[in-house]
């Protein structure tokens, strides 16, 4: 069983900076690509920023300078920095993991619960 968890969202003000965490845990072989994604009400989930297990990194275009995403492959968490956050940042932030359990396993995709993230104006 692999869980990942979230923390760090919550209500900020436009200008503002959050930090997001994820912690995978479980029974976990090895970790490709980490990330987030984001859905805001009415609309589909989409990528924000993820990370490969090499470090190469990948933003949409909206948050591109603004939001930083890291990871410590020893602690198995990725990280998001976000500065200088708009209202239109405001959705529900989701983990992603992509791993496998075992060196016979396949990869798989695992999700977080989410977290809020609101940014007034």
């Amino acid at each position: 069983q692999v869980q990942l968890v979230e923390s760090g969202g919550g209500l900020v003000q436009a200008g503002g900076s959050l930090r997001l965490s994820c912690a995978a845990s479980g029974r976990i072989f090895s970790i490709n690509t980490m990330g987030w994604y984001r859905q805001a009400p009415g609309k589909q989930r989409e990528l924000v920023a993820a990370i490969a297990g090499g470090g190469s990194t990948n933003y949409a275009d909206s948050v591109k300078g603004r939001f930083t995403v890291s990871r410590d492959n020893a602690k198995n968490t990725v990280y998001l920095q976000m500065t200088s956050l708009k209202p239109e940042d405001t959705a529900v932030y989701y983990c992603n993991a992509n791993l496998r359990g075992g060196s016979m396993s396949p990869y798989a995709n695992y999700w977080g619960q989410g977290t809020q993230v609101t940014v007034s104006s």
